[in-house]
């Protein structure tokens, strides 16, 4: 039976009647006193973030006179926090200053020329403005948190009148924006660590490393010290600015020693200027080189070590399992040099001992001793060798030398310090405690950039190498990290590290011997 034609309009009047219903209720929603005091918070927040963000670009900024620098200052929106402090065109340092969320950058503008002919007129003119470069930033620094404190709020109150027009929304705005801005300032006030000037990262040329971040002495946890290392700053910074003739140099303690270590240098002839450069600008006493100086040991590769003699410095030299007993004759006979195989050499006032590596492998196959002789022991037991030697002599020994870093853990109380090489990957790490004597192992990277297998990567291999700043004791007492890009350019990136020797013992983890290097 067909259903009567005044069946289906009721049907369609109930469904648009339901549709109409369900578009109500989200207008509704909106109009509830619930809905409209959520909206009106998100707009305040979002008003009052925007009166921020204006506020810290236009205020988070400004200029003043530290020492005889005229300096620019700024604050950023940071998750990490930290300090740069860039110095052009000289490069820059870059600070663990602080927790984020902001970061501070420092920008040595200029130097007063008035000022500055003052200061060379006046002898004791440039320690009298270092004295006072503590004094002068933390005033600066001062007047920044404050001015941007005060541009945020203005600025977010400002918004927040143009968007509401309400005097309480007003209030409520520039109250949140103090609390936002005052937390961020607090936060990174309260994080402060003055010791991060003692340990600089730095980024520019390899020559105005030294004299940016002067030489490597113990920094305690006090302003006071913090003081005496900003004063010296600026003092080099200052010297270097106003002497036309030479690049000036941060004169060292007279008991600290300088040691330049470099490993794996694999053939690479850009790696020699660039020991030279650091040899000079550093006022290295003595280099140590713990092996893999060449890639076959072959004869042809004999020319390539008479570099060591230009460097005019004490050269240590250990075998590594690149190198052949031909190589260490031609290390040995360079004017300057000493080779170290089972045996011990004191150089400035530091006693070294050292031995090569018992396996020649320039093929890289470790199970092939290689055309002259089968290895005499494991790479383990020559540690156990040299330690045999270090215990037997009447005077202790401050550092050992291997080229492989499997033979430390033999070595492990018996010197305070193990350089190693071989794995072309740079690390740090304290031996597990033995006894009484605490002791470091300190693995290098590749000074050669690996040779030729560095470039089988998409970037070549930087080159590294590593000041040692040793004190009167003979201990280590800080290190300077140098890389320079693989593409061989002057540009470095520069880490300094304070050994403190209060710190927790960090076991070193098991070191595989890889078998390409």
């Amino acid at each position: 039976m067909t259903p009567p034609p005044d069946a289906a309009p009721p049907r369609r009047t109930a469904l648009a009647e339901r549709l109409r219903h369900a578009a109500v209720r989200p207008r509704q929603i909106m109009r509830s006193p619930w809905a409209g005091r959520v909206l009106a918070a998100v707009t305040l927040v979002a008003v009052t973030a925007t009166g921020i963000t204006i506020g810290t670009l236009l205020g988070a900024r400004g200029a003043s006179d530290v020492g005889p620098f005229r300096v620019a200052f700024q604050l950023t929106p940071s998750t990490h926090g930290g300090t740069e402090i860039a110095i052009p065109p000289l490069g820059s340092l870059f600070l663990d200053s602080h927790d984020g969320p902001a970061r501070l950058t420092v920008r040595l503008d200029s130097l007063d020329q008035r000022r500055t002919e003052a200061l060379l007129d006046d002898p004791a003119g440039l320690a009298h403005a270092g004295a006072t470069a503590p004094e002068d930033l933390r005033d600066a620094l001062v007047r920044l948190g404050l001015r941007t404190l005060g541009v945020s709020v203005l600025t977010s109150m400002l918004l927040a009148g143009l968007a509401f027009r309400s005097v309480r929304r007003v209030a409520w705005s520039g109250g949140l924006a103090l609390l936002v801005t005052g937390g961020t300032l607090g936060t990174a006030a309260l994080t402060v660590r003055p010791q991060a000037l003692a340990e600089p990262r730095y980024e520019g040329l390899l020559v105005n490393a030294p004299a940016l971040i002067g030489d490597a002495q113990r920094i305690a946890d006090d302003y006071n010290r913090y003081a005496e290392q900003l004063q010296r700053l600026v003092g080099n910074v200052g010297e270097l600015y106003t002497t036309v003739s030479t690049l000036p140099i941060y004169q060292a303690a007279p008991d600290t020693t300088r040691i330049l270590h470099v490993s794996d240098l694999h053939l690479n002839p850009a790696a020699w200027p660039m020991i030279k450069t650091v040899v000079e600008q550093y006022d290295i006493d003595l280099v140590i080189d713990t092996g893999d100086i060449t890639d076959w040991g072959s004869e042809p590769e004999t020319s390539y070590v008479s570099m060591v003699g230009q460097l005019r410095v004490p050269y240590v030299y250990i075998r590594g399992n690149h190198d052949s007993p031909r190589t260490a004759t031609a290390v040995a006979s360079q004017p300057n040099a000493v080779v170290l195989d089972d045996s011990v050499t004191t150089i400035a006032g530091v006693t070294i001992a050292g031995i090569g590596d018992p396996r020649f492998t320039p093929d890289k196959q470790d199970a092939e001793a290689g055309p002259w002789e089968e290895p005499a022991m494991t790479v383990e037991g020559t540690g156990t060798q040299l330690a045999a030697t270090i215990r037997s002599l009447d005077l202790p020994v401050d550092i050992a030398l291997v080229h492989d870093p499997a033979s430390a853990t033999a070595l492990n109380g018996a010197t305070p310090l193990v350089l190693a090489g071989h794995t072309h990957q740079r690390k740090v790490t304290t031996l597990p405690p033995t006894g009484t004597l605490t002791t470091r192992l300190a693995v290098q990277g590749s000074t050669g950039g690996a040779g030729l297998r560095g470039l089988e990567g998409d970037e070549p291999m930087p080159l590294v190498m590593s000041v040692l700043y040793l004190g009167a004791d003979h201990r280590l007492q800080a290190y300077d990290d140098i890389q320079v890009g693989g593409t061989g350019t002057a540009q470095v990136s520069l880490n300094r590290k304070v050994v403190d020797a209060a710190s927790p013992v960090i076991p070193a983890a098991p070191s595989a011997t890889p078998a390409d290097n």
